[in-house]
């Protein structure tokens, strides 16, 4: 049966993964009142100014939004007045003021992509990854003051049945994040879930993804690490290797690669200044791998 959207809350969140998580809201009858999003941002190399991807679904779907700057006294004040009884956060990207969490009456609650209390933190997904989990899964908590410290309200685990890059495995556990969070927003409303505190002596940490961490050694003898990394870290940042190509070092792109015979067997790159080609072909043209 599909929850009555008798439940005013406000969601905060920027990236893809927060409308996989909203559009499992809406199909379930869960309508935010007001959503919250980072401000438009330039993108490409001609920076043109782009709207993140839950302000694209807040106005198509025809809901109120903001795209506050700072978190400040201002936006405070607009949220008091709004009579929410919930907040709910995914992938927002900001570290929300205590201020701003103790508004509503039943707390935020927060979609987590881990079971925590393992890898919290700013890349549980990649981190996941990286490591090579085959049992991982998604988390309901209550936002306390501290990162990903809060009481667990309701996790469910996924099983990776095979390999799949950031971008796929996000969309799986933001889907299953949504539909937890649909049947755990209206028993937490109702006073049915007990928050259950969180193991701390087990928590494991991740750090935030960077530019230089796509950085790959191609003559790594663990050659599954290289592979799992380019799973981790696709889309965003890639991975890449550099290259001497007639005596000038530059940096080339691995768009494509597979896992075969326990090599790590790389099939398109983008060299720098280039465009996208067969890796063979690249190697045809007299480069030095690095």
């Amino acid at each position: 049966m599909k929850a009555t959207n008798n439940i005013p809350f406000v969601f905060f969140g920027t990236p893809q993964f927060a409308v996989f998580v909203l559009e499992e809201l809406l199909r379930e009858g869960l309508k935010p009142s007001l959503v919250v999003t980072a401000p438009d941002k330039p993108q490409g190399r001609g920076l043109l100014l782009t709207p993140p991807p839950v302000k694209v679904w807040a106005e198509e779907n025809k809901i109120p939004f903001l795209q506050p700057a700072k978190l400040d006294t201002d936006f405070t004040n607009k949220l008091k007045t709004g009579s929410y009884k919930l907040f709910v956060v995914a992938a927002y990207g900001k570290i929300i003021p205590k201020e701003v969490l103790d508004i509503p009456p039943h707390g935020t609650l927060n979609v987590h992509p881990s079971l925590l209390p393992k890898y919290r933190g700013a890349s549980p997904l990649q981190s996941q990854i990286l490591k090579g989990e085959k049992e991982i899964g998604v988390t309901i908590m209550l936002i306390d003051e501290e990162m990903d410290h809060g009481p667990i309200l309701e996790s469910r685990k996924l099983k990776v049945e095979s390999e799949k890059n950031a971008s796929e495995l996000g969309k799986d556990l933001a889907q299953l994040g949504g539909k937890l969070l649909s049947e755990v927003i209206p028993k937490w409303i109702a006073k049915e879930i007990k928050p259950k505190e969180q193991n701390h002596e087990e928590a494991t940490f991740t750090k935030k993804v960077t530019k230089e961490d796509g950085l790959i050694n191609l003559k790594n003898d663990d050659q599954y690490k290289n592979y799992l990394k380019y799973l981790a870290l696709d889309p965003w940042p890639g991975v890449y290797f550099f290259a001497l190509r007639r005596e000038q070092k530059i940096r080339v792109a691995i768009k494509k690669a597979e896992f075969i015979d326990d090599k790590f067997v790389i099939k398109e790159v983008l060299p720098e200044g280039g465009k996208v080609m067969a890796f063979d072909d690249f190697l045809r043209g007299g480069v030095v791998i690095e």
